[in-house]
């Protein structure tokens, strides 16, 4: 019998995350090590009669392509993948990990290479998300491996991703919906609003956020979740931050990231380590060195940085930006073959929105 959280889990992402309906078309993304909960979920789907295609990764077939593909095959656009952007109604990402280090090894170019070539169909899959015609949620499973990139033993980590999702609740749905009206307050609060300015120890920054929309996350895209979001102005960001903790791309680690902007562009980045990697994603194409997302983490119950970022950017206490694509329906232009979340700590840290005070030390005030 699978652990009761994980049913409750697969019902939450079936009936309230995707709210899917008979006779509609859904993917299911997962790995053999994730076969508990892929069986939750597929039960829900099939009971609440959606059509499912289940795709399950094969460990160590990334590290291989990455390793042997030709361009021709980097470039190639599977009519696979070009059908489920263009007419599947939803996708369920069940993200586990057998050894979060496999591509560590692999050139960066390479990476950047077939991100750029699969632009098209992330552009695709996000704009009609942002029109409502497919739904999408990305969610974690407890592995060896990404518990030890934690530093936590499975048992703890499981805990730790359970109440992360309220799972221990009795109607985490009930819990996520109050969440989503919180968060709502302070979106509301932000409508119409034009200059942000972030200031404190590891950030300068201000950027503009007129006529953009800012997203309350509430466990549909995300779970668990706990931020709000936004695209900001493409050409108006300025400024300077450092980001505390690690960025983790593709399982390889960059730290001690510094990024400067100039008209919305990062126009000098500096890591101490894995610099080439930066510089290379960077590098990827027209977009990627623009800000997509501009997002500020709520969920105070996530107390400490699990080099997930899942988990890690919706901490209380941060704030994320990524480099690249943005989400439509934050009202973001930007396009790119990459979205790279980056993690900066706030805690010691001021949000001005036209010169009102919004967030002080970790938390948003109005």
């Amino acid at each position: 019998m699978p652990d009761p959280r994980i049913t409750k889990l697969a019902r939450i992402l079936i009936q309230y995350s995707l709210e899917i309906k008979p006779g509609q078309m859904l993917q299911i993304l997962t790995h053999p090590l994730a076969e508990e909960l892929t069986l939750a979920a597929y039960e829900e789907a099939i009971k609440a009669g959606a059509n499912v295609f289940l795709r399950n990764a094969v460990p160590g077939t990334d590290e291989l392509f990455y390793k042997y593909a030709s361009d021709a095959q980097l470039d190639f656009i599977s009519p696979i993948h070009k059908l489920v952007a263009e007419e599947f109604d939803a996708s369920l990402d069940l993200w586990t990990e057998h050894n979060t280090r496999e591509l560590s090894a692999i050139n960066p170019e390479r990476i950047a290479h077939l991100s750029k070539a699969r632009a098209g169909i992330s552009k695709t899959f996000l704009a009609r998300a942002a029109r409502g015609e497919l739904h999408w949620c990305l969610t974690a499973y407890p592995s060896q491996a990404m518990a030890q990139e934690a530093d936590m033993s499975l048992s703890d980590y499981r805990e730790f991703v359970f109440n992360a999702g309220m799972l221990n609740e009795d109607d985490p749905v009930a819990y996520w919906r109050k969440e989503g009206e919180s968060q709502t307050k302070g979106v509301d609060w932000l409508a119409g609003h034009d200059q942000v300015v972030l200031k404190g120890a590891n950030i300068d920054l201000k950027m503009s956020i007129k006529e953009r929309t800012f997203i309350s996350c509430a466990g549909k895209v995300n779970f668990p979740d706990g931020e709000i979001f936004t695209g900001p102005v493409e050409d108006s960001v300025e400024g300077w931050v450092r980001f505390k903790y690690p960025a983790i791309e593709y399982g390889q680690e960059v730290t001690d990231i510094e990024l400067w902007f100039e008209k919305g562009r990062v126009v000098k980045e500096k890591a101490s380590k894995n610099q080439e990697l930066l510089t290379t994603m960077l590098n990827t194409d027209a977009g990627s060195r623009t800000l997509g997302e501009f997002g500020i983490g709520t969920n105070y119950g996530i107390t400490r940085f699990t080099k997930n970022m899942l988990f890690d950017e919706k901490m209380g206490g941060t704030i994320h930006l990524a480099v690249g694509s943005g989400y439509p329906e934050s009202g973001s232009r930007n396009d790119s073959g990459i979205h790279w979340d980056m993690l900066c700590d706030m805690n010691d840290a001021e949000i001005k929105v036209d010169g009102g005070l919004f967030y002080k030390n970790g938390k948003i005030i109005v």
